[in-house]
C-alpha cells in the first residue's frame, strides 16, 4: 500500500463491527477535529411505497424528529441546540438517510436522539400536518419552475409508470394530500428496522467507545416485519424518440432535460462512464457541452451533464436553460457532442486532465469528518471494499480512452434518449402577438 493509501481511511484504520440484529457499524478516529459526525442509512426509501402514496417515505423520514415516545418536539430540538448539535433524516429512492454532528463529548446524546427518532417516533398530528403543508407549498411552487418541470417530464417518460424511478421522492400534490398520520405510522412500523442498516461515526472518539455507545443505542432493536431489500432493474429502453413538452405560460426561459438510463454505482464500467461524463459536461466550465453550447454558440444560460450512479438504474442526463428561440439549436448542439463522445476516443490531453481532476479532488473531499463519513458509507453501501479509497488513484489512472468510449457507447444512445422541454408555448405566444 502506498503512503497516501496508509494515510486515508482504509481497512487498517476503519473499525468495522456487525451487530447481531443486522446493523453494520464503522468508526474512523480523527482526533485532529474535536467533533464527531454521524452518517447512516436503512432500507426505507420510496421504492417501498405505493405509487398512489408517492412521497410517503420522504415524509416519514422528515417527521421522525417531530416527537418520540421519550421527547416531544421541543425537547428533541432543545437537547440538540443546547450542545450545538445537529441531526436530520431524509428519504431517498432506496434508503432513508441520517446525518448528524456534535462535539465528540456529546456523541452519546447524538446517538440516543437518533435511536429514539428511528425506533420510537410518534408523529404528532400538528407537526405532521405542518410538514405536509410545507411539502404541498413546495410542490405548488415547483410546478411553475421550468427546470423542475423539464426534469420531471424527462423522468416520467424515461421510466414507465410501473417503475419506482417514475415517481419523484417528494410525491405530487395528489399523493401528498392522500397521506395521513396513520400512513406515516404504518410505513415506519413495517419498513424501519435494523436489518442491513449502516451507521458510520467519524471524529475525535476511540473506536471501541463509539462502537459501545452505538451498540447500547441500537443493539437491541428488532423488527420482524421488516421486508427483504428491494432492487430496481433497468426498464426496457425506449427507441421512439420521446419528446415530452410542458407549456408554462408567462415564462421567458425554456429548460431542457435530456436523459438515458445510466449505470448503477456497482457497474464495472461506472468509473469509465463517470470520467466520460466529466469530459462531456463537468470538467472546467462544464466540459464540452458547456464550451460548445454556452460559451462558443451562446445558446444557453447554463449547460452541463450529470451521471447518477446510485443503487439502481439512475439516469445519465444533460440539462440546459435556454432562450425559447434556441431550444432546437441547443438540443442539436448537445446531440453533436454526444455523437462525438460516442464515435471518437477522447484526446490524450482530455484523458490526462480529467484523471488529474478526479485524483486531485479526492483528498479535498476527505478534509472534513463529513466527507470522510460520506465516503466510508459509500464504500460499505455499494460493497466497494474498505480499501477503495487507497486504490482510487490506481483505479482512475488505469482507465483508458477505449474504456471511456465503450462506456459512452453503451449508455449514450441518441435513439434511446428522452428529450423534455419546459417553457412558454412559442407558437401560441406568437399568434397572440
Amino acid at each position: 500500500m502506498t503512503d497516501r493509501g496508509a494515510s486515508i481511511p482504509n481497512s487498517s484504520n476503519i473499525a468495522r463491527a456487525e451487530l447481531d440484529n443486522g446493523i453494520t457499524l464503522l468508526v474512523y478516529e480523527n482526533p485532529a477535529v474535536q467533533s464527531v459526525n454521524l452518517m447512516g442509512s436503512l432500507h426505507a426509501g420510496s421504492i417501498y411505497e405505493a405509487p398512489e402514496k408517492s412521497g410517503l417515505a420522504s415524509l416519514t423520514a422528515g417527521a421522525l424528529m417531530t416527537g418520540t415516545a421519550a421527547r416531544d418536539f421541543d425537547a428533541i430540538h432543545g437537547a440538540l441546540e443546547d450542545v450545538g448539535a445537529d441531526l436530520g433524516f431524509r428519504g431517498h429512492i432506496h434508503k432513508a438517510g441520517l446525518s448528524g454532528k456534535a462535539l465528540a463529548e456529546d456523541l452519546r446524546l447524538l446517538l440516543d436522539v437518533a435511536a429514539e427518532a428511528l425506533r420510537q417516533p410518534v408523529f404528532p398530528a400538528e407537526h405532521a400536518e405542518r410538514l405536509r403543508g410545507e411539502r404541498l407549498t413546495w410542490l405548488q411552487y415547483s410546478s411553475f419552475d421550468t427546470r423542475y418541470r423539464a426534469a420531471k417530464a424527462m423522468r416520467e417518460a424515461l421510466y414507465p409508470a410501473a417503475h419506482p424511478y417514475h415517481y419523484g421522492t417528494y410525491g405530487d400534490e395528489d399523493s401528498i394530500a392522500r397521506i395521513s398520520v396513520d400512513d406515516l405510522q404504518a410505513f415506519h412500523e413495517k419498513h424501519y428496522g435494523p436489518q442491513s442498516m449502516i451507521l458510520v461515526i467519524v471524529g475525535a472518539v476511540e473506536a471501541a467507545d463509539a462502537i459501545e455507545l452505538a451498540t447500547n443505542a441500537f443493539g437491541d432493536w428488532r423488527n420482524p416485519a421488516q421486508p427483504a431489500v428491494r432492487q430496481a432493474t433497468a426498464p426496457e429502453a425506449c427507441s421512439d424518440g420521446r419528446r415530452p413538452t410542458v407549456f408554462l405560460p408567462g415564462k421567458t426561459q425554456s429548460d431542457i432535460s435530456m436523459g438515458v438510463i445510466g449505470p448503477a454505482r456497482k457497474a464495472e464500467d461506472y468509473l469509465a462512464a463517470q470520467l466520460a461524463n466529466s469530459v462531456l459536461g463537468e470538467f472546467g466550465m462544464m466540459g464540452r457541452i458547456g464550451k460548445s453550447v454556452r460559451e462558443e454558440k451562446g445558446l444557453a444560460y447554463y449547460a452541463f451533464s450529470r451521471l447518477g450512479g446510485g443503487h439502481g438504474p439512475d439516469p445519465w442526463t444533460v440539462s440546459a436553460g435556454v432562450n425559447p428561440e434556441n431550444v432546437e439549436l441547443a438540443i442539436a448542439s448537445v446531440l453533436e457532442e454526444l455523437e462525438r463522445l460516442t464515435t471518437e476516443a477522447v484526446s490524450d490531453e482530455d484523458l490526462a486532465d480529467n484523471q488529474s481532476y478526479f485524483t486531485g479532488r479526492m483528498p479535498l473531499r476527505l478534509e472534513s469528518n463529513e466527507g470522510i463519513a460520506s465516503h466510508i458509507h459509500s464504500m460499505e453501501s455499494f460493497n466497494l471494499g474498505l480499501n477503495y479509497l487507497a486504490k482510487y488513484d490506481e483505479l482512475i489512472t488505469s482507465i483508458t480512452k477505449d474504456d471511456m468510449l465503450r462506456a459512452a457507447q453503451r449508455y449514450l444512445r441518441p435513439e434511446e434518449m428522452v428529450v423534455a422541454v419546459a417553457g412558454p408555448d412559442r407558437e401560441n405566444s406568437e399568434a397572440a402577438d
